[in-house]
């Protein structure tokens, strides 16, 4: 792996940011932080941990950004990737346009990792341009070593992945990472569609690792009526034109 000097993100949603959040919600992403302790396997050197949901608008980035910091707060380091390739936001939330990332490694090039300014052990891969095959490049043998050379040097892989029931890009790379945690969005999901999610991920034999109530209200609460399929139903994002951030460490296929 060739390298330069590490260039400083800087995180700007303080929606996003895990240290602005309440005193409640800090304590239940540590909660989460915990209990993957219990799930996974104690000889597991470099968990690989997908992040996804039923559909979008459940806050699998938000979750998937929060808990990447929990993890680095607790001294592991972390590498979060945006494996969102039809609609990244990692970039965005974190205040940058989309760099050179994922799919520039995936495609035959290189990629870069940035390290953030919020800790010292939290790491961003973004997602790069958006591919016309997001599936195929998920889980591909580019997709698996990659995951392999960013398992050596890193304690936690944490990777943002579209919804289930609009994609199938999140079955695909399931069989590269360790489990997958679920983000259901209370008042928001209609029960049949987290059900059609579910079906999936044991179809495919997803090791599924828990769920997380996001914005949940009290246990008596029932499932909304409506679900947003948005974007990913129609349409790819938009990608402007991206900056190149001056320093990053370059990841090179060896």
């Amino acid at each position: 792996m060739a390298k330069t000097k590490k260039h400083q993100l800087a995180v700007t949603d303080k929606k996003t940011l895990h240290q602005n959040l309440s005193f409640v919600a800090k304590e239940q992403y540590k909660m989460l932080r915990t209990n993957l302790n219990f799930v996974l396997p104690d000889d597991l050197k470099c968990p690989i941990i997908g992040v996804t949901s039923s559909v979008r608008g459940e806050g699998k980035s938000t979750t998937a950004i929060n808990l990447a910091y929990a993890l680095a707060e607790d001294g592991k380091t972390v590498l979060l990737i945006d494996g969102d390739l039809r609609l990244p936001s990692i970039a965005k939330k974190l205040g940058y346009k989309n760099q050179p990332g994922l799919t520039d490694f995936l495609q035959g090039g290189d990629t870069k990792v940035y390290k953030t300014n919020i800790h010292e052990n939290w790491y961003v891969m973004m997602s790069g341009n958006i591919p016309p095959n997001p599936s195929e490049l998920l889980g591909s043998a580019k997709m698996e070593k990659m995951l392999h050379m960013m398992a050596d040097r890193f304690d936690f892989i944490i990777i943002d992945l579209p919804p289930v029931n609009v994609v199938t890009d999140a079955l695909a790379i399931s069989k590269l990472i360790s489990g997958m945690i679920l983000v259901v969005r209370e008042e928001y999901v209609e029960k049949r569609e987290l059900d059609n999610c579910v079906r999936q991920l044991k179809l495919s034999n997803v090791n599924v690792l828990g769920c997380v109530m996001n914005n949940a209200k009290d246990e008596k609460a029932a499932y909304g009526k409506y679900s947003k399929y948005g974007k990913y139903k129609t349409y790819y994002y938009q990608q402007p034109e991206s900056e190149e951030l001056p320093g990053a460490e370059t990841v090179t296929e060896s």
